[in-house]
């Protein structure tokens, strides 16, 4: 699939969810009609999407406009798939960018998908924690990344990414009173939003952009 900006249309589960969340929910109640309903998923395919994650890695999120750089200068001088990438030399990849260390990443990535060690054919019909485990076993790949795939590339509607900091800061602030939150006590939490914690974690990120609720 060729990459583009233009994000897809929104999950077909969007309404139901914001729906039943407004709902459930009094925090939620007030933070969804102030966000932005724009959900936006990713609309490479699974390996351009994972590629750009490793890519992406450890740059702040102040510098949105250099991850876009790095990504679209990455794109548009290689073919993205694995075999373009297992052909391509560091040295290549260094000058759009890419470190020695996510290099390997990406190689070991291409790998992945070129020997089949992942079985990304099957992932549409396999359970949200036979995905994470495939994709931990992929070197440079962390449960977070894994999460953030299922949620935005393939719309998974029930994800909760616990080691988000700014996940976990908004749900600090909205349920705690802005006392710090452990991941049991988030868990907790969340519970309430199951079957649609994806689309609740999507708010409560969307609402560290504006103004604190009292």
């Amino acid at each position: 699939m060729e990459f583009n900006n233009k994000y897809l249309q929104e999950p077909i589960y969007w309404h139901e969810a914001t729906s039943y969340l407004l709902k459930k929910d009094r925090i939620l109640k007030k933070i969804i009609p102030l966000c932005n309903k724009n959900f936006s998923i990713f609309s490479e395919n699974y390996f351009q999407i994972l590629s750009k994650a490793i890519i992406c890695q450890k740059i702040s999120n102040i510098a949105n406009e250099t991850v876009d750089n790095i990504w679209n200068i990455f794109k548009n001088k290689i073919f993205l798939d694995p075999y373009s990438i297992l052909i391509t030399s560091k040295d290549t990849l260094k000058s759009m960018g890419v470190n020695n260390r996510k290099a390997n990443y990406l190689y070991h990535l291409a790998l992945s998908f070129c020997e089949k060690k992942v079985k990304y054919e099957d992932w549409n019909t396999m359970d949200n924690e036979s995905i994470v485990k495939e994709l931990l076993s992929i070197k440079g790949i962390g449960r977070w990344t894994a999460e953030i795939f299922l949620m935005f590339g393939m719309q998974r509607p029930d994800i909760m990414p616990l080691d988000d900091k700014d996940l976990l800061k908004a749900i600090s602030f909205h349920y705690f009173s802005g006392e710090p939150v452990s991941r049991f006590e988030a868990r907790e939490v969340s519970v309430a939003w199951k079957p649609w914690r994806t689309v609740a974690s999507y708010y409560l990120w969307q609402s560290l952009n504006f103004l604190p609720i009292k």
